[in-house]
């Protein structure tokens, strides 16, 4: 029986171990594979019990956007290399020759720079210089992986160095929605050149571990114990960061620029109760705006005027 036992308990640990490595690259494949999660986040209809999630939701995008930038903005394509090598692509929108005000406009989830028209559309109207970069993975950039805010915070950070080079006056707004509110909070941590005035996020995730595991929650009724620690750890052997990393709590907790956090009340992808832990943790000068009735990234529709003019008022204390 003793013999039995010793052959069968390294057996079982195999099996486990192989279910665990097969969970960990389907999720990893599900979430962070940008060849494979566009198809497989957007329609989990077959999946009994829950919502289907619409691209839109996801990214905080409408495609209907990309007409300013493409037939008005008079945009230039430019790009970047990465601290990694990778050519990033981004649009560059410049509203006179002499303005040194600059937005750097952050995309969601899946999403691309052409789908922040109407975003980049304001602050250019306010007299910003606009950047909108497609993050790794999206768009015209470059990438096998998503970067979920991690390694996309050095991308944006490039993307600062871009602009201080071209104007060592330039003052710069940073502004994320979704995943891109995540990245400009987890940018916000980092040595920035004072150039970089202030902050502005649009229902960011405080980490991808808790959005990913609240998704699994929602989506598939499963507990975080072992399937996200299996993903994290194929997250970190294919593309180089534990989902753990990727903080916007941690990188809020350590700026020393000041932060607009925005978020809608009736957000159920990036839920609304994560609002408190990333406005709590950070030390920094910080105003936010809650909007009732307002979906993922959708505040600016259910409710413009308080949307923009808070906005306005917020940056105008330190860009002016």
């Amino acid at each position: 029986m003793e013999e039995k036992m010793i052959l069968i308990i390294p057996i079982l640990l195999l099996v486990v171990l192989i279910l665990l490595i097969f969970a960990g690259n389907y999720f990893y494949n599900f979430s962070i594979n940008p060849h494979t999660t566009k198809d497989k986040i957007f329609d989990n209809s077959k999946n009994k019990g829950t919502e289907v999630v619409k691209k839109d939701e996801t990214s905080g995008e409408d495609k209907s956007e990309e007409e300013w930038i493409i037939n008005t903005s008079n945009y230039q394509s430019i790009y970047i290399k990465s601290f990694d090598g990778l050519k990033l692509h981004g649009y560059q929108i410049l509203n006179n020759e002499y303005s040194y005000k600059w937005a750097i406009v952050v995309h969601g989830y899946t999403g691309e720079a052409l789908r922040m028209g109407s975003r980049a559309k304001a602050f250019y109207e306010m007299g910003y210089n606009i950047i909108i970069p497609d993050l790794r993975a999206h768009g015209k950039s470059e990438g096998n992986y998503i970067g979920m805010g991690w390694h996309d915070r050095k991308d944006i950070i490039e993307w600062i160095q871009y602009i201080t080079n071209k104007d060592e006056n330039s003052k710069i707004l940073l502004y994320g929605i979704s995943m891109g509110a995540s990245t400009v909070m987890m940018t916000s941590g980092e040595e920035l050149p004072s150039n970089v005035k202030a902050i502005i996020e649009d229902c960011g995730y405080t980490s991808a571990w808790d959005e990913f595991s609240y998704q699994l929650k929602n989506m598939f009724k499963l507990p975080k114990f072992p399937i996200m620690h299996a993903s994290s750890i194929i997250t970190k052997m294919r593309s180089g960061y534990f989902l753990k990393e990727a903080s916007s709590i941690k990188q809020v907790s350590k700026s020393k620029t000041p932060i607009l956090f925005i978020h809608g009340e009736e957000d159920k992808f990036v839920p609304f109760f994560m609002l408190d832990k990333v406005y709590n943790a950070a030390k920094c000068e910080k105003e936010i705006l809650i909007v009732k009735e307002a979906g993922h990234c959708k505040a600016h529709k259910v409710n413009p005027e308080l949307y923009w003019n808070t906005i306005k008022k917020f940056i105008n204390k330190y860009i002016n």
